[in-house]
């Protein structure tokens, strides 16, 4: 094998081939560990450009594109892939000039299979249940992860398993899950506890968590990263800025970029940013603190799906913001769902959640952090159709304490001519 398993904390190896989640030494989060020496000599910018527009499985995805640096050992016919990745990369100058930054970037992963980025890490945590044996996937979700889950366990024809807090789950992510086939059960408690709930049946049941403590869901996300630095030619911008919720994307941005550093793929680190919504902050609160320690808390936001007080990847997140020099910044639901709209005004669109990265960077602009000569690339985590209530809310200026900026609210009119002539002679403001 080319790959163990490795606990972050002491260190203790497993083989890939044991089902295990945290250490069973010192309760440590797993990294899974990939051969470096041996894939130096093997991997290379020019191979994965090759690669490029593939059609050949498994290099057409945008994950298995890069399987030396995902999942080396994994046997092709077990892959379980829709395929995913292959998301946008766009240059937005008008929402960079809103931001205040001379360049700036959004890499889209509400373009996957199932409209977010959890695809990505999916592809990876399946495969990891076919090469197990396993025929029963499970995992606690605010909506993406279940939609994606869903998914990928019926293309490999494994029975799906989400547990879902019984209020505030976007319609469009529970909606698919539902479509897709899983069990679905809607559970009197949070994430969080739901999360514990996961864990506990699936040891008693034998089924295969899917959650992002699942490493193997980590190394699919990472490819996030090195995809985005393909499509930038390998040059490495000054930012990478990300929503923060169970932290599983942050982790695996930081094991990338180490990665790639070390293989000698990239000369230099771009810096993390990890942006979180002020009711849902016990990374920004502890990153005060001079991450003295996780204090969990309860979560309320707009953003479902960063909505999570405490974050199972806190610790794999604070080693990447070590790795990176990153930083932590919290922005309110009002910013939230003023970027968001301003996503959505240029074509783009995305589900609140992916509103911090934009309403992250301009705040880190106005405070000094992020410099406007800079190169910033924010990250979408989900598609605007996850949430169409928010959005329809907003627009609406329907939502508690929220004030739509510029709303673009549905014009009614009678069946004739001359009423549409009116409606059109009226200059609609636009969002930017």
């Amino acid at each position: 094998m080319t790959s163990i398993l490795q606990c972050m904390d002491c260190e203790r190896q497993y083989r890939t081939d044991t089902v295990i989640y945290t250490c069973d030494d010192c309760g440590g989060l797993l990294d899974v560990v990939h051969d470096l020496d041996a894939l130096r000599s093997l991997v290379s910018r020019e191979l994965f450009d090759s690669r490029l527009g593939s059609l050949d499985f498994p290099y057409n995805s945008g994950v298995w594109r890069y399987k030396e640096l995902v999942y080396p050992d994994a046997p092709d016919d077990l892959i379980v892939s829709r395929p995913e990745g292959s998301t946008n990369l766009y240059p937005v100058p008008r929402l960079a000039k809103w931001a205040g930054v001379g360049t700036l970037y959004l890499k889209h992963e509400g373009e996957n299979p199932t409209g977010s980025f959890k695809d990505r890490g999916m592809t990876g945590g399946v495969t990891q249940a076919r090469i197990l044996g396993k025929h029963s996937v499970a995992c606690a979700s605010t909506g993406n992860t279940s939609a994606s889950l869903a998914a990928y366990a019926a293309w490999a024809n494994l029975r799906g398993i989400v547990l879902f807090q019984n209020k505030q789950v976007a319609l469009g992510k529970l909606a698919q899950a539902i479509a897709y086939g899983a069990t679905c059960i809607r559970v009197n408690a949070d994430f969080d506890k739901n999360l514990a709930l996961v864990r506990e049946i699936s040891a008693e049941l034998d089924i295969y968590v899917l959650n992002s403590v699942n490493p193997f869901r980590l190394e699919g996300q990472k490819t996030i990263m090195i995809e985005m630095l393909q499509q930038l030619r390998w040059r490495v911008p000054d930012w990478v800025v990300c929503p923060g919720g169970n932290l599983g994307n942050s982790s695996a941005f930081g094991k990338a970029l180490r990665e790639l550093y070390d293989l000698g793929l990239i000369d230099r680190l771009p810096r993390l940013a990890i942006i979180q919504a002020e009711g849902a902050n016990p990374l920004y609160r502890a990153y005060q603190r001079g991450f003295d320690r996780l204090e969990p808390m309860h979560a309320e936001t707009i953003a479902t799906a960063i909505k999570i007080g405490s974050p199972v990847n806190y610790p794999k997140a604070v080693r990447a913001l070590r790795w990176t020099d990153g930083v932590v910044e919290q922005v309110s639901d009002q910013e939230i769902m003023e970027a968001k709209a301003l996503i959505d005004g240029v074509g783009i669109g995305c589900e609140p959640a992916s509103g911090c990265s934009l309403a992250g960077i301009r705040k880190l602009v106005e405070n000094g952090t992020i410099k406007p000569q800079e190169t910033v690339v924010g990250v979408l985590t989900g598609h605007v159709l996850k949430d169409p209530d928010a959005t329809i809310d907003y627009h609406a200026d329907r939502i508690p304490n929220l004030r739509a900026v510029c709303p673009n609210r549905p014009i009614e009119a009678e069946g004739t001519l001359d009423d549409l002539r009116r409606v059109l002679s009226t200059p609609i403001p636009t969002a930017t």
